[in-house]
């Protein structure tokens, strides 16, 4: 009998990869304003809002502007990364993915998305799974960023399934510690090392089924 009545799936390294369409974006921007801005930079926005990646490369650039054109840089950026992942086809959907939420779905369990983004469901409908999710959290409903739990006991709540009763699949640190913090089961999708907080680690989805989660839960739940 498994314990997990609800799976919630960050988005952005879990279910797709657009940190290369925000990399895109943020290089564009900082050409344009002259600053040096390389792939390894842009590690250092993973997981960061908008405006906070911003102050980051203005750091990297050592620069001060004006709050009122931070704001015109932020939307700029945002604008182009808008403009990527407009195009984004179903192939960029992660390996494993589709394979796991149906089997997860024929078992009745209820899957969610729990994502800082407010662009979600224009990904989600771009690559064509938008309807495959019973609920989405989002930056469109949720105020908190994570680790805040906010993000991920709205899902619970929008699929009716106790914290308690819920599984996370999460690629970021704060993300993991949302979940935590949330009371929730949680599932590392990536490296163990970076990732050591989550109860268990799997590199992708596609590593990953109904019969693993079970034994997952039998190890770690008493």
């Amino acid at each position: 009998m498994m314990h997990t009545a609800a799976c919630i799936f960050d988005l952005d390294g879990v279910i797709v990869d657009t940190a290369r369409y925000h990399f895109l974006a943020w290089k564009r921007l900082t050409d344009m304003i002259g600053i040096h801005f390389t792939e390894e930079d842009n590690e250092r926005l993973k997981g960061v809002s908008r405006m906070a990646s911003l102050e980051i490369i203005l750091e990297i650039g050592g620069r001060k502007i004006e709050e009122s054109q931070k704001h015109e840089y932020a939307e700029l950026k945002n604008k182009w990364y808008v403009d990527y992942i407009s195009k984004m086809t179903p192939d960029e959907i992660l390996p494993g993915c589709l394979e796991f939420i149906k089997e997860l779905k024929g078992a009745n369990v209820r899957v969610a998305i729990g994502s800082a983004s407010k662009n979600t469901p224009l990904i989600l409908e771009r690559v064509g799974i938008l309807e495959l999710f019973d609920a989405i959290a989002d930056g469109n409903n949720v105020k908190k960023a994570k680790p805040d739990p906010e993000v991920f006991i709205k899902a619970a709540e929008m699929v009716g399934i106790e914290p308690g009763r819920c599984t996370v699949f999460e690629d970021a640190v704060a993300g993991i510690q949302a979940a935590l913090n949330a009371g929730m089961l949680c599932v590392g999708v990536g490296s163990p090392v970076i990732l050591k907080k989550a109860h268990f680690v799997i590199r992708g989805l596609d590593d990953m089924s109904l019969s693993k989660l079970i034994e997952i839960e039998k190890g770690i739940r008493i």
